[in-house]
């Protein structure tokens, strides 16, 4: 049995939830990391920059650790929504280096304030907007592997593709037939309960 390690198991998950969201745009071109395919416009690519926001939010601002780099998507004068979806002149290789730097602080952070230190949640309400920093972690897990979700079926919508991680799809075996006969028999279903 292995012992467990809190902060480096919670730092594991996180990590985990990050590379879920980054390996959905694996092997997508330009447009299809961008194509909005929900009416709400969620992307892949925006997944990503809102995934930046959230932690540049609650492992800097919150623990007072200033990221050292405007950002105007994450700014208070932001459009809404303006860190759901790439512009034009934001390039992928941007949003994913902001990303990378947002983890680094993120994980520095985490690696040099315990789990029992304070922060301050500054948009949460006042009665609950003091935070640990483990309550943090366990926040943004949750959050990130939301995300993840949503970019498991927006992946699934854009080219069919589906799987947990690289390698591994974590999906019962079946080819194109099957998975359409499977469709079709909750489809039946469906309509039979509906």
């Amino acid at each position: 049995m292995t012992l467990s390690q809190p902060k480096a198991d919670l730092q594991r998950y996180l990590q985990s939830a990050r590379d879920a969201l980054l390996w959905k745009l694996e092997g997508l071109s330009e447009y299809d990391v961008r194509r909005p395919v929900t009416p709400t416009g969620t992307n892949l690519l925006g997944l990503v920059k809102h995934a930046a926001g959230v932690e540049l939010g609650y492992f800097g601002e919150t623990f007072g650790r200033p990221f050292g780099e405007v950002v105007p998507a994450f700014g208070d004068d932001a459009e809404a929504n303006q860190d759901m979806w790439a512009t034009p002149d934001e390039s992928r290789a941007d949003i994913l280096a902001l990303h990378r730097r947002v983890t680094e602080h993120a994980d520095a952070t985490i690696a040099e304030l315990p789990l029992d230190a304070v922060g301050r949640v500054a948009w949460w309400p006042e009665e609950r907007n003091r935070v640990t920093l483990h309550r943090i972690l366990v926040h943004v897990i949750s959050d990130l592997q939301r995300h993840a979700g949503h970019a498991d079926v927006v992946r699934e919508l854009v080219d069919g593709a589906v799987g947990l991680q690289s390698g591994n799809d974590n999906m019962p075996p079946g080819d194109r037939a099957w998975w359409e006969g499977y469709r079709q028999r909750l489809e039946r279903a469906a309509r039979d309960a509906g």
